[in-house]
């Protein structure tokens, strides 16, 4: 770990982060949150917020893919996203949800209109709730080539969420 110049928890918690914070809509498998925290600590954003069914820690199947960045990345559960939401909304977040729509955005035509970043992540079989689609400021997607029409949630978080800080931090 010395040789990777990697920061102990205690330190990552103080350190400054990255305006980003990941929101979770009903997410089903405690595994893809897990991954989802291990991302979130790669990436250095300032939380993740798990709304509705989406399990928290110390969740079993969280803390097996989690490996600890549930101790280190900032967490707060809603009952809905809908809450969750509103209030990235007040605090003047750009909303961005990460859903196939008419009108989403291919990721790579996508500019984010605000340093100050919220990705929604919706659910593994609906997607993101219908209810809280009208206040995304926009949708975005990743243009996929295959004969499927969905990338795996924890795959599809870190593809984003890379491609967000890469234009967030220009």
């Amino acid at each position: 770990m010395d040789e990777l110049e990697r920061v102990m928890p205690s330190a990552f918690r103080e350190m400054s982060k990255n305006p980003v914070v990941l929101v979770l809509d009903n997410l089903r498998s405690g595994l893809n949150v897990g991954s989802l925290f291990r991302t979130a600590d790669a990436f250095a954003i300032e939380a993740v917020y798990l709304c509705g069914i989406t399990v928290q820690p110390p969740h079993r199947e969280l803390l097996k893919t989690a490996i600890g960045a549930e101790l280190s990345v900032s967490w707060k559960y809603f009952k809905t996203s809908k809450a969750a939401v509103l209030e990235l909304k007040e605090k003047g977040y750009y909303l961005a949800g990460v859903e196939q729509t008419t009108d989403s955005l291919a990721l790579d035509d996508w500019q984010p209109e605000s340093k100050r970043l919220a990705l929604v992540m919706g659910n593994e079989v609906e997607g993101i709730e219908e209810t809280i689609l009208p206040l995304m400021d926009q949708c975005i997607e990743i243009p996929q080539f295959g004969t499927k029409h969905s990338i795996n949630v924890a795959v599809c978080g870190g593809i984003v969420l890379w491609d967000a800080l890469k234009k967030i931090r220009n």
